[in-house]
Parts: structure tokens; sequence; C-alpha cells
């Protein structure tokens, strides 16, 4: 099987610093900052628009990527888990999923709400939101 190649896209740019600053997923977060895209992907963009939602996979280039069991929300009450039974960002493979509100776009920068990422974290992919409109009818 071939490794997979990951070529980061672009980068995020806000206000969150740390972990513990950081909204938990479970909170609707309203933290906006931008996403700035490599100017050599931004023909990509072309079709995005001001309010509409996309996916973003993020690279979490800060994780500790040996762990394989945590304590959900560090709540050690709960119990160790497997870090694939939760939303931790300590994994093999730390992928992010975020579903942001797109609030402007200006050449390879666009204004986003909803995040939850760190500062810097590397953009990995973008993605349409999925809607009902989007599906066929049966």
């Amino acid at each position: 099987m071939s490794q997979p190649i990951l070529q980061p896209i672009g980068t995020v740019h806000c206000d969150i610093t740390s972990r513990e600053d950081a909204p938990k997923n479970y909170d609707i977060s309203d933290r906006k900052g931008t996403l700035e895209i490599d100017p050599a992907f931004q023909a990509g963009l072309q079709g995005i628009a001001a309010g509409q939602t996309i996916v973003v996979l993020f690279w979490l280039d800060r994780s500790d990527r040996t762990r394989l069991q945590v304590y959900p929300r560090g709540d050690r009450s709960r119990g160790l888990h497997g870090v694939f039974a939760t939303r931790s960002p300590d994994r093999p493979n730390p992928i992010a999923v975020s579903e942001l509100r797109v609030l402007a776009i200006h050449d390879n920068i666009l204004e986003v709400v909803g995040l939850d990422i760190l500062d810097g974290t590397p953009i990995i992919d973008i993605k349409k939101k999925i809607t009902p409109e989007d599906r066929p009818e049966r």
C-alpha cells in the first residue's frame, strides 16, 4: 500500500493559541478568524461564497501521535477510551474536521466563523457542505 502524501493548502489565523482556550467540540463556536490559502490553490476557491458553510480539514500539527487512549475531555471519572472512540486531537493521524461559515472572501483569504482550531494550524482540504438540495431525488 502506498503511503498517503498530504500537502497543506493553507494556514488558519485566529486568536486561539492554546488547547485550553479552544472551544470544546460540543460548543457552538463564535470564534472568528481567517483561512489563508496558498496562492497556488486560489483557483480552487471559485464557487465559495459569503454565507456558505464549508467543511475544512486541518492537520493538528501539535498533537501527540503516539497516544491511543485518553480520558474523554480529561475527565478521569469516565475511564480511559481509545482515541477512535473520542474527538481527541491526540491520535495517530491528527486530522480535524470543522464546519465553518464563510463571512467574506478576499482573493486567497476566507474570513470565517466557528473556529475551534489553534492559530497556525495547517489546512489540508476544504469541501462543500452537503445540503438536502444537493441530494438527488429518489
